[in-house]
């Protein structure tokens, strides 16, 4: 009851320093606030348990070939039968191809990500439909029928949870590999889309591709993503021993599948592991910023309370000098802290909730899982714990009188006397906010500078007056030819539309989809290699026009032309500009011969690997990267390299948005079940690409001005205060002569000198860091030169403006007046 007691005098004295309270709850509220909702999402992402069965014995198999760059490199059907023969630790193994099918069926004609899984896969994965059955052994082999399952999201936000899309039938086309039908299913439960955010999951007969020789036979055709079942009793260490030993055997067995410059080698993590790998590094540094703030508001506050506590001498004196024991008057104080951080937490956890809505569409652009994150108890939980740390710190921060040194302390005087200790402790919690505030600051400023080169990188390509367009190419009834025919035709009648200077097509769009990691071996006449050289080229297949579509000069030679890539014509090729000066240096490659030589071409159908003519050079088009690099590309006529994709670029010097209503016109004129998708500039899908980076900007900006805002008003507080407690001193100086701007140049001195120790501290905390982050995390990089020193700069300034109303008071105080302050 003595404790409730204390919180009713707490609530009283409290109630007398309403500004102070509510500076106070307010600043925790941020600080808990930010923890609160960091904490919830990092939860939800990274420590929240999945929903398939058993799923710590669930594992997702990498193959990787890191002297080609490649850390993904899939694997192949004879390699999995390979596995799935010899590995005994793994009770079953479970298949999963990404592809992109464009399906009729369910509305509008759309693309949509699928997968294309093994009969084995749902039970290795310990999956369960809502609706309908899964895909099961059953559905396996040539002669199956091809059935499709529907994942939770895909049938919420676009079917509305229509219990009728059952047993409803899909046609099913992958570019010119073939069509087939497939009926619906089942419906998955809701759980984490890996390795792809797909929105339908068919059987293996869908894809006529995964039927061929291609797929069937070709160690080195690799698209296929692999997942196992521990075995009974089995560690995942043993696990990992087995499958190195096996894949050991295996590539010594098959050698020619794996050059040594390639480097490949097997890798296990635990599913969930595996799933938040993307997202762990950034959360976790948000989670790093969010304990800074916290950090700063705390500090914050116990200059205040230090504040309020010197104030408060004469009342502590008297309780002391009356009997009050110093754990009695601890534990008033500790009442008190507990009302202003209980108050605080409650209004930062109120403004949690809708911060951590923000903060899962951000983190969605980093992890699957926080599409479905959800606020629950852990919201208010974590906020009492910090509210009660807060509490602890604030209630021991001030130092107390006791009843044997209180007698004539504070008794005799209603002044402010700061006492050297006192003192002490508000400079080091302001120089604590200054340090803390330089490190959040270091970091948005080196998020932001990465953003700016990344905006500003000139790409060569006009992409303010490109319109792009996905219109996939479609199979249905139709040889490639006439598919070939159906996008002459379509550029045809889009050039003809008012305000198109030239429409042409590629299979895909820079940055948005470019064929990532698809470098072909190839070689050129006359050109000999270096011992260790692997020389790699991307393949584009394009029509005539494309470079002038883009706004990319054609350096010397020619552009297609509708007769290159016919039947019985000779092969042609244009290439980039940093091909033709690596193969052929000094000279000029018009005319010379390039041919390919990846042994992964012996499978495929459509790519010729005769030598053939150069005909022309372009200027490099890097359409991987945001910031240009030098590109390795060899364009081949859409007359003869395969069309896996679709793509229109559409110049105008119009509006280009305002082109997308005739262009749907005259596509659907030509084919009603066409899909017609994504139109947007070049600049806007640059920017759309750019989004996780903008993101980033902001969100590390406002941790880091949240911080400054604060760290500023604990530097104005401590001198402000330090002005008031030193009137009577400041008097007697301007008594004996000292000039006004002595005095304004010695307080903002102050602001200064806090600041830079709290730089320095900052600067060795922040690198102490950043070394030891980046040991466990490769992402974490060491902030540049220029955002430290911008970020010292910004923080110098601003201590030095904030020093300024302080120094001013004190500028301005009347003599006489100060005189008679005692």
């Amino acid at each position: 009851m003595s404790f409730v007691n204390d919180l009713r005098v707490a609530f009283r004295s409290l109630a007398r320093t309403k500004g102070l309270a509510a500076t106070v709850v307010l600043t925790l509220a941020l600080g808990i606030g930010a923890n609160a909702a960091i904490f919830t999402l990092v939860r939800g992402v990274l420590l929240k348990p999945l929903v398939n069965r058993d799923e710590d014995r669930l594992i997702y198999i990498r193959q990787s070939a890191l002297g080609t760059g490649d850390d993904n490199a899939a694997f192949s059907v004879p390699e999995i039968q390979d596995l799935r023969a010899s590995v005994k630790s793994l009770s079953a193994f479970g298949e999963f191809s990404t592809l992109e099918f464009t399906m009729i069926g369910l509305g509008e004609p759309r693309v949509v990500q699928a997968g294309v899984v093994s009969g084995d896969y749902f039970e290795v994965m310990g999956l369960h439909p809502v609706l309908g059955r899964l895909i099961g052994p059953q559905d396996d082999g040539p002669k199956a029928a091809g059935v499709a399952v529907l994942t939770y999201r895909f049938w919420t936000t676009a079917l509305g949870k229509d219990p009728g899309a059952i047993g409803k039938t899909l046609r099913l086309s992958w570019g010119l590999m073939g069509d087939r039908s497939a009926t619906i299913i089942g419906v998955l439960e809701p759980s984490v889309p890996y390795p792809q955010d797909t929105e339908i999951i068919a059987n293996i007969v869908t894809s006529p591709h995964h039927l061929s020789a291609t797929m069937v036979t070709s160690r080195l055709h690799r698209m296929t993503e692999l997942f196992g079942r521990l075995a009974p009793g089995v560690t995942l260490d043993q696990a990992r021993a087995e499958l190195r030993s096996v894949y050991g055997a295996m590539t010594k067995a098959h050698a020619e599948a794996y050059p040594p410059k390639g480097n490949y080698q097997i890798s296990t993590k635990l599913l969930r592991e595996q799933i938040t790998s993307g997202a762990r590094t950034v959360l976790l540094v948000l989670l790093a910023a969010s304990a800074l703030v916290f950090v700063i508001a705390c500090s914050n506050v116990a200059n205040l309370i230090l504040t309020r506590t010197v104030r408060r001498e004469g009342e502590l004196a008297t309780r002391a000098a009356l009997g009050a024991s110093t754990g009695a008057l601890r534990r008033m104080l500790l009442a008190e802290s507990l009302l202003l951080c209980g108050a605080g937490a409650a209004v930062g956890v109120w403004s949690a909730e809708p911060l951590v809505a923000i903060l899962a569409r951000y983190a969605s652009r980093f992890s699957v899982r926080a599409l479905d994150l959800t606020v629950d108890s852990s919201l208010l939980w974590v906020g009492a714990a910090l509210a009660i740390v807060a509490a602890v710190i604030l209630a021991f921060v001030p130092r107390l009188p006791s009843a044997d040194t209180s007698n004539g302390h504070g008794l005799s005087s209603g002044s402010t006397r700061i006492t050297d200790s006192t003192s002490r402790r508000q400079r080091i919690f302001a120089v604590t906010q200054i340090a803390a505030s330089f490190v959040l600051l270091a970091g948005a400023s080196t998020v932001v500078t990465t953003l700016i080169a990344l905006q500003t990188a000139q790409t060569g390509l006009d992409m303010r007056h490109v319109l792009t367009i996905n219109v996939p190419a479609m199979a249905y009834g139709k040889t490639p030819q006439q598919v070939v025919d159906f996008y002459k035709e379509s550029i045809r009648r889009i050039d003809a539309l008012p305000g198109v200077n030239k429409t042409a097509f590629g299979l895909s769009v820079p940055w948005r989809d470019a064929l990532s990691n698809f470098g072909l071996q190839f070689s050129a006449d006359g050109h000999v290699h270096v011992p260790g050289e692997d020389p790699r080229a991307q393949m584009r297949v394009i029509s005539p026009g494309f470079f002038a579509a883009l706004g990319v000069p054609i350096i010397s030679g020619r552009d297609f032309d509708d007769s290159d890539g016919q039947k019985g014509k000779e092969p042609v090729v244009i290439v980039s500009e940093t091909l033709a000066k690596r193969m052929f240096p000094n000279q000029d490659a018009v005319d010379r011969h390039v041919y390919w030589t990846d042994p992964v071409l012996q499978f495929a159908a459509g790519i010729n690997p005769a030598p053939h003519r150069i005909i022309g050079v372009t200027a490099d088009i890097d359409d991987e990267h945001i910031v240009p690099a030098p590109a390795v590309t060899i364009y081949s006529p859409f007359e003869e390299g395969p069309l896996f994709g679709g793509r229109l670029f559409i110049h105008t010097s119009a509006n280009p948005y305002s082109l997308v209503t005739p262009v749907t016109r005259v596509i659907r004129d030509m084919s009603v079940d066409q899909p017609i998708e994504h139109a947007a500039t070049l600049e806007d899908v640059r920017a759309e690409v750019l989004t996780p980076d903008r993101l980033n900007s902001v969100v590390f900006g406002v941790f880091a001005a949240v911080a400054l805002a604060i760290a500023l008003v604990g530097v104005a507080g401590v001198l402000a205060f330090s002005v008031s407690a030193r009137t009577r001193e400041f008097g007697i100086r301007l008594a004996l002569g000292s000039q006004p701007r002595n005095l304004l140049k010695g307080i903002i001195a102050e602001g200064a000198v806090m600041a830079g120790a709290g730089v320095l501290a900052g600067a060795a905390f922040g690198f102490v860091l950043a070394r030891l982050a980046g040991s466990y995390f490769p992402d974490v990089k060491m902030p540049g030169a220029l955002p430290v020193i911008l970020s010292a700069f910004v923080l110098l300034t601003a201590a030095v403006v904030a020093s300024w109303l302080p120094a001013a008071r004190a500028a301005r105080i009347d003599v006489i007046q100060a005189l008679r302050a005692e």
